[in-house]
């Protein structure tokens, strides 16, 4: 922690405002890391999980998983099910089997990225703002220095140098605060437009998988699993 016992009260709460900005960035760099790593693990099990089932009954069914893909794919599901099995009760049901589902998912995927986009404008605040917080801090500090020089009436280097060499440490601070803040703002940017392109494929395969197949109810599905079953087999073929 910086020694701020000689600095002005404007000085001081200013380079506290930064320490402040500078622990809220590391919090969290690390809370939107093990985010990334948790959704990451789950999707790429459940995507497993999903396209090894040996029909789209069956991938509907899955059990123990959880993650943005599982989400959406449920959300699939459901609109699938409302629209297949029952008659349309609203104007959120009612249109085109495809427009309906298309629109269910296309939402989900919208809510997924709102919850993986948390924090980020935090980061993106603090990256930009930050400079300029400890320039005035040093901006501040210089002319309480000045002042205090004027009052002396001396401007020799002994003078001068402690004073204004003080005020400048809250400019590098704020420099220092921002550069870790700025590359973790544009590290979890790309990671998030990754992940919604990835959300976007699943939810095109999705939608292939629904043209081909109708979702049908159990005891429907139990009548023909094997021709069902091969058509997701060579779709899975066609979209790898």
């Amino acid at each position: 922690m910086i020694d701020i016992s000689t600095k002005s009260l404007v000085v001081q709460s200013v380079l506290w405002s930064l320490e402040a900005f500078s622990l809220v960035t590391w919090t969290l760099i690390l809370v939107k890391t093990f985010q990334i790593w948790r959704m990451r693990k789950q999707n790429v099990k459940f995507r497993a999980a999903f396209w090894s089932a040996n029909d789209f009954q069956a991938a509907s069914n899955l059990e123990g998983h959880a993650g943005p893909t599982y989400r959406v794919s449920q959300v699939g599901f459901d609109a699938l099910k409302d629209i297949d099995l029952n008659t349309p009760h609203d104007l959120q049901h009612f249109g085109d089997r495809q427009d309906v589902l298309e629109r269910a998912l296309r939402q989900q995927i919208q809510k997924e990225r709102v919850i993986r986009e948390s924090g980020l404008s935090v980061l993106a605040s603090i990256g930009s703002t930050s400079p300029f917080v400890g320039l005035f801090g040093t901006v501040w500090g210089i002319m309480h220095a000045l002042t205090d020089i004027s009052r002396l009436g001396s401007a020799s280097l002994e003078v001068v140098a402690g004073p204004i060499g003080e005020a400048l440490i809250a400019t590098a601070f704020g420099i220092a605060v921002a550069v870790p803040a700025v590359l973790a703002y544009n590290f979890f940017l790309r990671r998030l437009k990754i992940s919604s392109n990835n959300l976007d494929d699943f939810a095109a395969d999705f939608i292939a998988l629904s043209r081909r197949i109708h979702f049908r109810k159990p005891e429907a599905q139990e009548q023909s699993p094997s021709a069902v079953g091969g058509v997701v087999r060579n779709l899975k073929g066609a979209v790898a």
